[in-house]
């Protein structure tokens, strides 16, 4: 799309199509250098736009991120949840069948992460700038998103768990909090990651996120499931008060 294109759209169709190709090229140049790198001119540049006029459709740079990680929190609700329909619910935590249950769960919301590099990065980015440079609107409208693809995930992980709704949305948040963080220090396509597997002394900071976060995820569903069965407690009651 050139620079005439732009200017030659008025109606709100061709806004929309201009906010589609302005957040592509965000995507794109985050996915190939990391959200960090990517400035407003940078994707200025990319889609043959001013950036004055670029942010015409978009507050700030940390904008056009938080609508890409809505557009993301979308995506991967729908992709685990399809990953945990297959998971057969297993009432007795003491037993086989709950381990392998526990590391399917753990499995699927690790890999449907892993498999979504540009979300890994931007959960890590979320907190830390892209919710402190824009209008309390569009975080209200962010988190708002967010919010609800949680629920939704942690009514699924409630179906074939013994959780309750809070040990789920737990589940959930510590599932991509941890993705975020891991991501970045697995560093991957940088040369700092370059660097560690160059050198056998460094070899120990290599970080492979999927299964460092699985057996994370593991352990967190085998303890919430023991708490969460244990004679005596009510659903809900928090830990040191049952």
């Amino acid at each position: 799309m050139t620079k005439a294109d732009f200017l030659r759209a008025r109606s709100p169709e061709a806004k929309a199509a201009r906010e589609a190709v302005i957040l592509a090229a965000a995507a794109r140049l985050a996915t190939e250098s990391g959200v960090r790198e990517v400035t407003v001119t940078a994707i200025a540049d990319e889609v043959g736009m001013h950036k004055s006029a670029m942010l015409r459709y978009f507050e700030t740079r940390e904008d056009i991120f938080l609508r890409l990680a809505a557009t993301a929190w979308h995506d991967w609700s729908a992709d685990v949840r399809g990953r945990l329909e297959p998971v057969t619910p297993c009432p007795d935590v003491r037993s086989r069948e709950w381990d392998r249950a526990a590391w399917s769960i753990a499995s699927a919301l690790a890999q449907s992460l892993v498999a979504r590099p540009l979300f890994c990065d931007l959960l890590a980015h979320t907190p830390l700038n892209l919710e402190r440079n824009v209008s309390t609107d569009i975080v209200r409208t962010f988190k708002s998103g967010a919010i609800a693809e949680v629920e939704k995930i942690s009514a699924a992980l409630c179906a074939i768990t013994p959780f309750d709704t809070e040990q789920a949305r737990a589940v959930v948040t510590t599932a991509t909090s941890m993705a975020g963080a891991l991501w970045q220090m697995a560093a991957p396509g940088t040369q700092l990651r370059a660097f560690y597997e160059a050198d056998p002394e460094l070899s120990h900071s290599i970080v492979d996120v999927e299964p460092r976060l699985t057996d994370l995820l593991s352990a967190l569903l085998t303890g919430y499931a023991t708490r969460a069965t244990r004679p005596g407690r009510e659903q809900g009651t928090p830990r040191g008060q049952e």
